[in-house]
């Protein structure tokens, strides 16, 4: 895929995200209780064959930066590289990224550093699995200038969404970037024969959406920059319509965008089913992350259902059932988590102890992890998170949304932000 340069979108601040990205870049969420979110997009792309990628960012990207050194190393052979592009002051422009054709001007004279036929433009916040490599195909059997990736969603979707009307070659003829008109989004309803062929009845009201996904030829991608248009979606595509060639690529496959809080949670949750619908071992198509030297889970005397547990953990005397149980993760007995994902640790407490108080002793000390008798449901426990004896987490109304003393509830679902502390006894 030497005709071929990615770039990964990091997205904004991330604020429908938030407590989760107070401290770190949209993409460096963990997931899975071992990866980071942006670990599914780059192992996209290595896995068809695109070992040139840039990742674009401007929002507290120093884990991200440290997780990508640490992941993605290439040996000197391949000329492969994961590079973070953050947003910088130049001679020529002094602000931050505007959008999402901004953040790719404002960074493409290091991208076209690498000569290349095509871009490939992703966005670093998606779950899904996607062989880029036919979608290419497709972009260059059809000789267009862009080519977007495109999914079938349903009605409640389509108001947020970007929607494509489409001949019968798959070549747009009109594209809306996240109407609200009701008579404009039936106009985008997807043809009878495009919702048959992916197994959907036409009858459910199905709709044609951009996933965020672009493919442009090189050098209509420096052209469309050359203005002031600051968005792929709202601005730039609309414009080359009727200009240029515009393909489509279906994606049939599962595709979720978990930018909040509720589809981060679900997301993680459904890995835990019997069969999820998207399944983190796939053959040939593999997740890749940091690798770790940690010792393999230590589950004593516990009981344990339809849960993903990393590695380095270490559970006694726990109750856990459909929960996501992080690296590193200390649970001690008379526990029960029931729909939680903990995201573990970056350390040990025996590699960097602290006290709640620096003037009191080691005897105060709330111990890192889940401490004994502790009752959790339909939480997140982000890392480094240290919980007394005795807490206990209720399930919330879904459709609750406040803010406590290191504790937010997100519609619903309690989260307990990076490094937090709960004192032994605290009820939420």
């Amino acid at each position: 895929m030497e005709r071929v340069v990615a770039v990964v979108l990091g997205g904004g601040r991330g604020s429908r995200l938030f407590p989760l990205t107070h401290e770190r870049a949209k993409p460096a969420v963990p997931l899975f209780g071992k990866y980071r979110l942006i670990d599914v997009t780059l192992s996209n792309c290595i896995n068809s064959g695109i070992n040139r990628v840039f990742v674009l960012t401007q929002f507290l990207s120093a884990s991200l930066h440290r997780h990508i050194m640490e992941a993605y190393k290439f040996d000197t052979f391949s000329h492969g590289f994961v590079e973070i592009l953050a947003a910088e002051q130049t001679e020529r422009g002094q602000e931050w990224f505007m959008g999402t054709a901004d953040a790719v001007r404002a960074t493409l004279h290091h991208i076209r550093h690498f000569a290349s036929e095509e871009t490939l433009i992703l966005s670093g916040d998606h779950l899904y699995r996607m062989d880029y490599s036919k979608m290419l195909a497709c972009h260059r059997s059809k000789e267009a200038g862009l080519t977007l990736a495109v999914y079938l969603v349903n009605r409640e979707d389509a108001s947020r969404m970007g929607l494509l009307r489409v001949d019968e070659e798959g070549m747009v003829q009109e594209f809306v970037e996240k109407p609200k008109d009701p008579e404009v989004i039936e106009r985008f309803r997807a043809p009878e024969s495009l919702c048959r062929k992916v197994g959907l009845n036409p009858d459910d009201g199905w709709y044609l959406a951009s996933m965020g996904i672009y493919v442009f030829n090189s050098e209509l991608l420096k052209s469309c920059l050359q203005g002031t248009d600051n968005d792929f979606g709202s601005q730039i595509i609309p414009g080359l319509i009727g200009k240029v060639r515009i393909a489509t690529h279906l994606h049939e496959g599962y595709w979720a965008d978990i930018g909040t809080i509720s589809a981060f949670y679900t997301a993680n949750i459904q890995a835990t089913q019997v069969n999820p619908p998207f399944p983190l071992y796939c053959p040939g198509q593999p997740l890749f992350t940091h690798m770790r030297s940690l010792s393999p889970a230590r589950i004593i005397r516990s009981a344990i259902r339809d849960s993903l547990v990393a590695e380095g953990t270490d559970l006694h005397g726990a109750i856990i059932s459909d929960s996501v149980i992080g690296v590193r993760s200390i649970i001690r007995p008379g526990a029960s988590l029931k729909e939680v994902i903990m995201m573990g640790a970056d350390y040990y407490d025996e590699e960097n102890p602290k006290l709640i108080n620096p003037n009191e002793t080691s005897a105060d000390l709330v111990p890192l992890g889940i401490g004994r008798n502790v009752t959790m449901e339909h939480c997140i426990i982000d890392k480094n998170v240290r919980i007394g004896d005795g807490v206990i987490i209720r399930r919330q109304p879904c459709d609750l949304n406040s803010d406590g003393e290191n504790y937010y509830i997100r519609d619903g679902i309690t989260v307990i932000p990076k490094g937090a502390t709960l004192l032994p006894g605290t009820v939420i």
